[in-house]
């Protein structure tokens, strides 16, 4: 069904209007995670030629010093930092793509794994596992043979040589330790997750760090107190919308592209058409929380 709507926003050019009037005058916040290699030339050359393809931290200047931002801005970020992100560096680097990556800092360089992708009975549960408490959640996960300091065979996530080479022509910022559900967390199990992301990142891998993804793009007033009193500078949700020089910094929106496998996918996503018509028919299960209790 999906593929139908793709096809009909876009040769209706209702895509095409929407990107040349509606996002115009507005900054769009990208969200991919895992792209194959040979995806990448096709949806990044796609992006640069339509696009006036920024970084995140140019955004944020721009911001703060009040300057204007360039027509169909975007910027194009991926979350956890997965091993196969080190395969798009040779596009990145040809087509110069401003790229910011969130990591995971206790999974990348290591042989841990990413919770959620441990296995088919833990995908087949992810929706109930994102309800429980932190605690809760690891203590099921366990049950399951996955523990958040085991190290496995194999790496999921990027090594410490492959950020050592990519380091300088990608930014590289915090998406918490393990991927918690940030308000599933105690304030304990919080502020560590938020903190020592920062401190393990600038000490471990010499990065400068000023920037948040929440996990799953659920977040809490108090999550956004803890970002800030952590010195981060922003923080990036999966909020459906676009970005001006009056967004919130702790709130900043992104479309999710979901690693597009066609161009008539990406060209929908990357309006922002889709994932508004979809967050008003469907209320998304993830955003703004409460803490939990």
């Amino acid at each position: 069904m999906s593929g139908i709507v793709y096809k009909l926003l876009r040769y209706s050019g209702v895509a095409w209007l929407w990107r040349e009037t509606v996002q115009r005058k507005k900054v769009t916040f990208l969200l991919f995670h895992d792209m194959d290699a040979s995806d990448a030339e096709r949806n990044f050359s796609y992006l640069k030629k339509h696009y006036h393809l920024i970084g995140l931290k140019d955004y944020l200047e721009a911001v703060r010093e009040g300057k204007p931002m360039p027509r169909k801005a975007v910027v194009v970020t991926f979350d956890d930092g997965h091993v196969n992100n080190y395969q798009l560096l040779s596009v990145i680097q040809r087509l110069q793509i401003p790229v910011t990556i969130f990591l995971c800092s206790s999974i990348v360089g290591t042989n841990r794994h990413f919770w959620f992708r441990h296995s088919k009975e833990v995908k087949s549960q992810l929706v109930s596992l994102k309800q429980l408490t932190n605690s809760e959640r690891l203590k099921v996960l366990e049950q399951l043979g996955f523990e958040q300091q085991k190290e496995f065979a194999d790496c999921q996530a990027l090594t410490k040589d492959h950020i050592a080479e990519m380091k300088t022509v990608v930014d590289f910022q915090s998406h918490t330790c393990y991927h918690p559900i940030l308000p599933q967390c105690d304030n304990e199990e919080a502020w560590i997750e938020i903190a020592r992301s920062k401190q393990q990142l600038e000490s471990e891998f010499g990065l400068k760090t000023w920037a948040l993804s929440y996990p799953n793009g659920d977040y809490s007033e108090r999550d956004i107190r803890m970002t800030r009193e952590a010195g981060y500078s922003c923080g990036v949700t999966v909020d459906s919308g676009y970005n001006d020089v009056h967004t919130d910094l702790y709130r900043l929106k992104r479309f999710s592209v979901n690693d597009a496998k066609t161009i008539t996918e990406l060209m929908v996503k990357a309006s922002g058409v889709y994932g508004l018509i979809k967050h008003r028919l469907y209320k998304p299960s993830y955003g703004f929380k409460t803490v939990q209790k």
